[in-house]
């Protein structure tokens, strides 16, 4: 082997000039495209010899990228993308999660990085405040809310374990709870318990009647509740169950993924009372705040709980620890991680240029937009409103319609780069779904669907 061992890191003008000129098109698009799916053979015949020994100009591979490889990736930023929960990235928070890449920016301890901690911590603080939560709570940023459930319930097991003296214990959750929450159970080797609802939501009163009817000999240690449900939307009574979790010394986990942004809307915070009382809870920036992936948004009632339960010890990383002043908790110790990307860093910057009040408004955009939708279709002689929309997810069917009449709009929509509208279930029969989340999606194209409806 021969040549310049440290070419890789020496800067190149001109593919900086490369990606920065696709960056800035990319960027000055007024409309994201869907782009439709791919082909896997074609895909893998168009990299087909880019990866090799001596390898490939820079302008070739982006060309191979931006031309073949990026129209096959379905834009989950396009305000025409309406399927599972969308993403709506700021120009913003875009531009500087690419001054967090270029600099490659990690977040592990106040040793190593003091100043993003610290603005990381200042758009927590906001969300805590925003949620009600005591000026002790505190968090990290994670991969997505899958890894914050499984975090926050691994935290919940330990000192559920803690404080009813016994190793077995158990979760409870009701049925519309987020797929990671079951996932995360397993994981962690807890048998869930079932709560009833009432038309599909936690209360006080369903709670009660599970508890009620519980005779297992394991405690339920915590309960899981939901912040907006992905296939509807909907929001658990937090405020009467927190009363019952109170009661009974039962952590309160609180999954706004999706919904927990709702927050900041006048329009529904309402629905959000008793969030205040949760031990813990997550919510997803790379959703409904408005950041780019991936970014979730842990934060602790009392963290020192949590960092007690998973922070990593080994010899090497003694130096991160010793010393620190017990109110700065490192946000390696904050979650299932070690590295991690300062991710939060987007969202902070963003919110800062931004204001608070910009994203207030953008997420009433979403609700009042999916209540014009529901109106709508009530004025609609083929088409049906299922329920009223609670945030901004909007379930309607077409009487008579099978999962493949549901299947071929998807796809004359997808084909003819209208919108992208997938399919789901509710009470077992098929239907169709609206997710709304970004500023520009508008109620014209809601009409615009349903005249090929």
């Amino acid at each position: 082997m021969s040549g310049d061992p440290a070419r890789m890191h020496q800067f190149d003008a001109e593919m900086a000039d490369l990606i920065q000129s696709y960056v800035r098109e990319r960027l000055a698009m007024p409309e994201t495209p869907l782009d439709f799916p791919g082909d896997r053979a074609e895909m893998e015949a168009a990299i087909d010899g880019l990866l090799n020994r001596e390898g490939t100009s820079a302008q070739r591979v982006l060309d191979v990228y931006a031309h073949q490889l990026a129209p096959t990736v379905l834009s989950t930023d396009s305000p025409r993308f309406l399927s599972f929960i969308p993403g709506a990235p700021t120009k913003a928070s875009l531009l500087f999660d690419t001054v967090v890449s270029c600099a490659s920016l990690q977040g592990m301890s106040w040793l190593e990085a003091t100043g993003a901690i610290v603005a990381e911590n200042q758009v927590l603080r906001w969300i805590a405040d925003e949620a009600g939560l005591p000026a002790s709570a505190g968090g990290t940023f994670v991969s997505g809310g899958s890894m914050a459930n499984l975090s926050s319930l691994f935290v919940a097991r330990e000192v559920g374990r803690e404080r009813t003296g016994q190793r077995r214990v158990r979760i409870a959750l009701s049925e519309q709870a987020h797929s990671s929450i079951g996932l995360s159970l397993v994981m962690l080797d807890i048998e869930p318990v079932i709560i009833e609802t009432d038309d599909h939501r936690v209360t006080k009163a369903s709670l009660q009647r599970t508890l009620d009817a519980y005779t297992d000999d394991a405690p339920i240690a915590a309960v899981a509740l939901t912040a907006g449900t992905t296939n509807a939307g909907l929001v658990d009574d937090i405020a009467g169950v927190s009363e019952l979790t109170r009661e009974r010394n039962m952590w309160l986990h609180v999954d706004g993924a999706y919904g927990g942004a709702g927050l900041l809307s006048p329009l529904v915070r309402h629905m959000y009372a008793g969030l205040e009382h949760a031990d813990s809870f997550i919510t997803d920036p790379h959703k409904w705040w408005f950041a780019p992936f991936d970014c979730a948004a842990i934060i602790y009632r009392n963290p020192a709980q949590a960092a007690a339960v998973l922070k990593q010890d080994a010899s090497y990383l003694d130096v991160l620890h010793d010393g620190l002043p017990s109110h700065q908790i490192n946000p390696t110790d904050l979650a299932y991680h070690l590295t991690r990307r300062a991710r939060g860093l987007a969202l902070w910057f963003s919110v800062c240029v931004y204001g608070t009040d910009a994203y207030r408004e953008a997420v009433s955009h979403s609700i009042e937009l999916a209540r014009q939708t529901a109106d709508y279709i009530k004025t609609l002689d083929h088409v049906e409103l299922i329920r009223e929309p609670s945030l901004s997810v909007v379930l309607w069917r077409r009487p008579g319609w099978k999962l493949s009449d549901y299947e071929a709009l998807q796809k004359r929509l997808l084909d003819a780069q209208i919108a992208f509208v997938t399919p789901t279930k509710w009470l077992g029969e098929p239907c169709g779904r609206f997710a709304f989340l970004h500023p520009e999606t508008s109620l014209d194209l809601v009409k615009e669907i349903f005249e090929l409806c």
